[in-house]
């Protein structure tokens, strides 16, 4: 599975067959990204597809030096489930 950042588009993509899966995000101050959304197309719910791509975006995030605001509800439950990743959370988060 091939994760995508788009910046243009202020967002992480995955090409699917059955379209493309997407976390958006925006910037939310000085070095702190919102990861406010993820989207999977249906067909391909339920197959680790938001898992790989919440994932390679916060990989990212870390390998540039920013912190994270999980708004989107899947976003943090993911975080939750990942305590090694939760240094990255932005402080109150």
């Amino acid at each position: 599975m091939i994760i995508e950042h788009d910046p243009d588009h202020k967002r992480f993509v995955v090409r699917l067959p059955s379209g493309v899966a997407v976390l958006e995000y925006a910037p939310a101050g000085d070095g702190i990204l919102d990861f406010h959304h993820t989207h999977v197309p249906s067909a391909a719910r339920g197959q680790g597809v938001a898992g790989r791509l919440v994932e390679g975006a916060f990989t990212w995030a870390r390998g540039q030096g920013y912190r994270v605001i999980p708004s989107c509800s899947y976003v943090d439950a993911w975080i939750t489930r990942h305590p090694q990743l939760q240094d990255l959370l932005a402080a109150g988060f």
